[in-house]
């Protein structure tokens, strides 16, 4: 395990249980939240994006401000969903968010999951093409912006400009140098990890995938994270792809921790259905005394795969309380993973 973050929802409620009771207080918490996991030596801070909810939508003012206020953390998303996304219009956003963070950004997308709303992307003035299911335009969304992010000219430059141009087609500015190998896509199945691998993105799994075999959630994505190799192999690409899993993973270590998490009914995996025809199953969480997290964890067959491991944070219960839940993993049981 080379690098562990932090991967929030951005959840808010106005219920006085919470921490996080509007969106003013789930941004700016989100940036507090990151300076403190940079402080305590973590490696990534990603946020996850959901329309027409109560969470962290719009993630390049987010991602921005957290680049202004660290310099070392790695900053993410954990994912973008594609369907909702002019890849033009992203391309600039998150080329201006990677220079303003120093070329720190690490951007998942995927084609997303199901919203709170029916066909939500159709309100942001998108629809699939002819016999293109919504899934596909996401994905088709994806090709254009990594074919953007290459940042070749494409566009024929007016004759008599307002200010002057550069020789030949134009390219989307600001470019931002290599972030095109920073792209990762949140896959579900086996079959979008092999496509993911083929159009050269890093792999992001995270909590939950299709049941393709009924087996062990941490077997099944394991496999999943073979197939990728397979296929980034079969590519040939010339770097070595980045793999992250995402866990939600509590250390015991104060009357606090044991409150909120030590109840004991999490340990198993769950099955459900994202949608009429999916099949999905959903990893287990963990919350142990720090010794039995390192037994635990070391039979997980995915978090042995991948380099990297974005921990899922209740954030609700406030930057505090986060940063404590962090700074226990990275003390007490990430160097037992091999972290470092």
């Amino acid at each position: 395990m080379k690098k562990i973050g932090f991967l929030s929802f951005g959840h808010w409620t106005p219920s006085s249980q919470s921490q996080t009771r509007s969106a003013s207080d789930a941004l700016l918490q989100s940036i507090d939240l990151a300076v403190a996991a940079e402080e305590l030596g973590a490696d990534g801070a990603y946020f996850r994006v959901h329309h027409f909810a109560r969470q962290l939508a719009s993630p390049f003012p987010l991602l921005a401000a957290v680049g202004a206020k660290t310099s070392r953390i790695e900053i993410g998303t954990a994912v973008i969903d594609m369907r909702y996304e002019n890849p033009l219009y992203m391309a600039e956003d998150a080329g201006a968010a990677d220079i303003i963070a120093g070329g720190r950004l690490q951007l998942g997308i995927s084609r997303g999951s199901p919203e709170q709303v029916i066909d939500g992307w159709r309100h942001f003035g998108y629809a699939p093409a002819e016999d293109e299911t919504d899934a596909e335009m996401g994905r088709r969304h994806a090709e254009v912006l990594l074919d953007v992010l290459r940042g070749e000219g494409f566009a024929q430059p007016n004759p008599r400009p307002m200010f002057p141009n550069p020789p030949g087609l134009l390219r989307i500015e600001p470019h931002s140098g290599d972030l095109r190998d920073r792209i990762w896509w949140g896959a579900g199945s086996n079959a979008t990890a092999a496509w993911a691998a083929k159009l050269g993105m890093n792999l992001q799994s995270s909590t939950l995938k299709d049941d393709e075999s009924g087996l062990p959630f941490h077997v099944q994505q394991a496999e999943q994270i073979r197939v990728f190799r397979e296929a980034w192999k079969a590519a040939g690409h010339k770097r070595v792809p980045r793999i992250s899993v995402s866990r939600s993973i509590f250390a015991l270590v104060d009357d606090r921790d044991r409150t909120y998490f030590g109840s004991g009914n999490h340990n198993e995996d769950k099955i459900g259905f994202i949608d009429e025809k999916t099949r999905a199953i959903f990893g287990r969480s963990y919350a142990a005394e720090p010794h039995a997290l390192i037994e635990q964890l070391a039979k997980d067959e995915a978090i042995a795969e991948a380099d990297t491991l974005l921990l899922t944070v209740p954030n609700q219960l406030g930057v505090d309380y986060n940063a404590h839940v962090i700074e226990a993993i990275l003390t007490h049981v990430a160097p037992a993973l091999g972290w470092r």
